[in-house]
Parts: C-alpha cells; structure tokens; sequence
C-alpha cells in the first residue's frame, strides 16, 4: 500500500507559476512511476508528467513539455511538479499517483491515488 498527499494547488494569473508537491509513504520501494495527472470539468483525466522513481527519469505531454518539471527528492518521498509559464487551458484537478507498472501515461495503470489540488488559471 502507498498513500500520497498532494498540496500547492491554487489561483494564478496566465504566464505564473505554482509548485505542487506529493508526499508518498507506505510501501514506495516498490513503486516504479510516480505520476502528475489532470482532470478539466467535463473531460477524461489526462496524462501530465511522470518520474522513474529508482533512476529519475522524467516524462511529459506535449501539451506541458518546456514548461512543467517533475522532479523528486528521495529523501523525504516526495515529488514536486514545477508549472511554469501557465495557461487557462491548464486549470485542472492535479492528481499525484504511484504505480508499480510501467505504463507511466496511462492513468489506469496506476493503482494509488492522491485526492487532489485544484488548479486554476486566469487569462
């Protein structure tokens, strides 16, 4: 079982930034991927970002890449997702989640969910 808690959610102005965090406890070793997804009203829940938790590498959507960074700090289980040069289009529900497959994009692969962080960009 791995338990994750996301925090840093909040309003801001197009061209901002946020960070969000997600705090993992529980059984992490054996997660593989820790994952950031987003849900818009009325749409399907989407891939953000993801991070290899052993070697570190990182994933994006094109929809973010050059503008997102996921990152972690093995110390204290915790990943980060550094939103820069923010859009509308990326107001969302953010989700943190942890999976031990490796289907890193794909949202049903992941079996531990956080409750997530609202998001809202004003134009």
């Amino acid at each position: 079982q791995v338990h994750v808690v996301e925090s840093g959610g909040g309003l801001v102005q197009a061209g901002g930034s946020l960070r969000l965090s997600c705090a993992a406890s529980g059984r992490t070793f054996s997660t593989n991927f820790m994952g950031w997804f987003r849900q818009a009203p009325g749409k399907e829940r989407e891939f953000v970002a993801a991070i290899n938790w052993s070697g570190g590498n990182t994933y994006y959507a094109d929809s973010v890449k050059g503008r997102f960074t996921i990152s972690r700090d093995s110390a204290k289980d915790t990943v980060y997702l550094q939103m820069n040069s923010l859009k509308p289009e990326d107001t969302a529900v953010y989700y943190c989640a942890a999976t031990r497959n490796y289907n890193y994009n794909y949202a049903p692969a992941y079996g531990y969910w956080g409750q997530g962080t609202q998001v809202a960009v004003s134009s």
